[in-house]
């Protein structure tokens, strides 16, 4: 899919952060666009923001609801009688803490938005998607913090990561070989730290899904760049709106990995293989910030 102008494109989480800069450059675009989100006001906001530029629509969706995200399928495709471009976007993360010291809820709560909203807006938007016979891409939102390599601090949110970049390799692999007229990527937002609602994503927590027990206050991005430096990683600030051009030319040119810094990806994966090959551990244990 080379041009976006009149295109459909659904953007989960697209109220705030990377699923917002989506929007935006998917209206520079010209695409008509549906904002889904589980959060009415900054919704509300997106739409007074973007409406003036374009055809926006938004609708509230939890997407860890398989009927939440058929609803969100049937108008869409009611409204506008097709979707190009299908963003599962949505996410969540947890406090970081050792694997004994999570709890079920966590677990529960994070592959639910994470790895089951992915497989819900799959399983609600592809098969209209193919039977329209139109093109189409649809693009995972994974991280480099579980598809690339893990933060092993963050068990609960690298591994639903982890898993959306495997959902995202069968699914590209079967609208292939089952002759679709769809693509498919897996997008890791790169180029550095980025200012999202991911750190705060407390504010969205289900009381049916609170934390069983305190868990260590969720640090802030800046707290977690001087852990990083003080590891020896210094990680600057990505804009987003350029990660979303970015990614916008990356589905023009059909990548199946959406990512800036690929080549360093690269080279931390065939790390990782090596170190898997001689029977390693693949993380390096030293120098992980503990966050």
């Amino acid at each position: 899919m080379k041009e976006f102008r009149d295109k459909v494109a659904v953007v989960t989480g697209g109220a705030s952060g990377i699923g917002r800069a989506l929007v935006r450059a998917l209206v520079a675009e010209g695409a008509k666009v549906v904002i889904a989100d589980v959060e009415e006001g900054p919704l509300a906001g997106a739409l007074e923001e973007f409406s003036k530029d374009g055809e926006v629509s938004t609708v509230v969706t939890d997407v860890s609801s398989q009927e939440s995200v058929e609803s969100l399928a049937e108008h869409v495709f009611e409204a506008h009688g097709a979707c190009h471009l299908l963003f599962n976007n949505a996410g969540v993360a947890a406090p970081s803490a050792n694997i004994w010291e999570t709890t079920v809820n966590d677990w529960k709560w994070v592959h639910g938005v994470n790895v089951m909203g992915t497989i819900h807006g799959i399983q609600s938007f592809v098969p209209r998607m193919i039977a329209s016979g139109e093109p189409g891409h649809v693009i995972n939102t994974s991280s480099g913090d579980g598809g690339i390599s893990p933060l092993p601090y963050q068990s609960v949110y690298a591994t639903s990561k982890a898993g959306i970049s495997i959902i995202s390799e069968c699914l590209a692999a079967q609208l292939d070989s089952e002759g679709t007229n769809l693509k498919a990527s897996v997008f890791y937002p790169s180029g550095g730290l980025l200012k999202t609602g991911i750190w705060t994503t407390d504010r969205n927590r289900p009381i049916e899904f609170a934390r069983e027990r305190e868990a260590k206050p969720v640090p802030s991005i800046e707290d977690f760049q001087k852990a990083a430096k003080a590891a020896g990683m210094d990680l600057p600030f990505q804009d987003l709106d350029e990660l979303a051009r970015f990614a916008l030319d990356e589905i023009r040119a059909e990548r199946f990995v959406i990512m800036i810094g690929l080549e360093g990806a690269k080279d931390t994966l065939t790390g990782r293989a090596e170190r898997s090959g001689r029977g390693e551990l693949p993380i390096d244990p030293q120098g992980i910030p503990q966050l």
